[in-house]
């Protein structure tokens, strides 16, 4: 299976459809930040544009995102905030939002609210032969975490499961100067980057995992 991943979208849904065209993939992911306080509308209409594209798409919320996205990801059957969906033998699962911070961006949520909604989603998928876990915030303490002023930011929640559990992909975003990969274990870790600037990322899932960042 090919993925193609995007995170940090912030309302350029006509790049997304761009990128759509040029790239041959198999699934789509959309890690968050779809829109900046961007409407339901908006959503609903970019979620139904890339359903056009005729792969299938998961998606979580963001931080830019007011947490009514979650109920438009839900209602067009493309969420995987705190719940799980196979394409094949490939397990999806992920967390909306980004955690509490001082910026107090819209949709904001604990580290034991991201937790319960990481578990209730994997739950659902433990047992597929690769898991791909799609939090919109990044691992804490790693190279897609890091702020231009050198500060860690992302979620501890996030990195404690994939510690514990070791999903085989973990697409992230949230943090735009952080686009790059790491790994936690055995797990591979891609921050996608902003796609507004044309970037997404590519994972290859064959007999081995590769994943590149494009754009």
């Amino acid at each position: 299976m090919k993925i193609i991943a995007f995170t940090d979208i912030h309302g350029s849904y006509r790049k997304v459809d761009e990128i759509l065209t040029k790239v041959s993939a198999d699934a789509v992911v959309i890690g968050g930040d779809i829109t900046t306080v961007g409407t339901r509308a908006e959503v609903e209409q970019a979620i139904e544009g890339w359903k056009r594209f005729g792969r299938p798409l998961v998606a979580v919320a963001g931080n830019m995102d007011s947490p009514e996205i979650d109920g438009v990801l839900e209602s067009t059957g493309v969420s995987v905030n705190g719940r799980g969906v196979r394409i094949g033998d490939v397990g999806f699962f992920g967390v909306s939002a980004s955690p509490l911070s001082p910026l107090h961006t819209p949709y904001e949520i604990s580290e034991e609210e991201t937790a319960q909604r990481i578990e209730a989603g994997y739950r659902t998928v433990r047992d597929s032969r690769v898991k791909v876990f799609v939090p919109h915030a990044p691992p804490h303490n790693t190279k897609v975490d890091k702020v231009f002023m050198g500060t860690h930011v992302g979620s501890k929640s996030v990195r404690e499961f994939i510690e514990r559990e070791q999903p085989d992909v973990v697409i992230c975003g949230h943090i735009h100067e952080a686009r790059g990969q790491d790994t936690i274990g055995r797990s591979k870790i891609v921050n996608c980057g902003p796609a507004g600037k044309g970037y997404y990322a590519i994972v290859d899932i064959e007999e081995k995992i590769t994943i590149s960042n494009g754009g």
